[in-house]
Formats: C-alpha cells, structure tokens, sequence
C-alpha cells in the first residue's frame, strides 16, 4: 500500500489547481503577483484509496506600499471638516535603509503637551520666587 498522499493546492476559489504534489514536499507560494488583501489557500490531500482531507488556510497579501492614515479610524463617526495625514511607503527587504518616508510622522500627542506647560509653570514659579524672594 502506498504512504504517500497526493496533495492539490488552490488559490481562493480557483477550480484550476495552483500546484499537485505528492506529500510530503515543500512548496514556495509567490506572493509577487498577488493583489494585496485577503486571500485563502485550499490544500487537498487524496491517499491511494480516493478519501479526501481538506485544509483552508486564510492569509492577506501586502505587497504593495503600507499606509498609514491619522486623523480618521475605522468605523469612526465624523462631522465638520477632518484633517487627515496619509502616508505610504513600500519596504521591499533592501540592504539600504531610506530613513524619508519610512516613518509615518505623527501629531504630538496632548499628554506631552501637558508636562511641557506643567515644567513652563514651574520654570516660571521658580524664576520668580528666585529673583524676587519673599520673606515669610
């Protein structure tokens, strides 16, 4: 009796296999061409005597450049004018690093400008008690 299974591989809801192979073996799924999103992966085993098992596999794809919005998030409930910074860059693996457009530049956040006005108030405080001492 023969161990080894056949296996068929489908890309989404292709009828048309994307590879058959005989179990086990190794398989490199090229992603280059694929749209980016959300995509399943349908493995079929068959042994010699015909029964099947079947795995699904979901992945998303993001070969494309990432993004990166502030000012907007999902399902967010909006009126007036909304400022929105978009921003997109791709990192292909490369051995150089391209520090423009790598990060996504963000707002100050409102807390930072809390301890800055809190150290402000104090350097004022202290300044003034300093030059113009009151004795008590």
């Amino acid at each position: 009796m023969d161990s080894n299974c056949k296996v068929i591989l489908f890309l989404d809801d292709s009828e048309i296999p994307l590879a058959e192979l005989v179990a086990p073996t190794h398989f490199q799924l090229n992603t280059n061409k694929m749209v980016d999103g959300e995509h399943t992966l349908k493995i079929v085993s068959q042994d010699s005597s015909g029964l099947e098992g079947i795995e699904i596999i979901p992945f998303t794809v993001a070969n494309g450049p990432s993004i990166s919005v502030e000012g907007l998030q999902k399902n967010a409930t909006v009126f007036g004018e909304v400022p929105i910074m978009i921003n997109a860059y791709v990192n292909k693996g490369s051995e150089t690093f391209f520090l423009q457009g790598s990060e996504t530049p963000q707002s100050t956040p409102t807390w930072i400008w809390v301890i800055i006005m809190l150290v402000l108030i104090f350097g004022v405080f202290y300044l003034l008690n300093y030059f113009n001492p009151v004795d008590l």
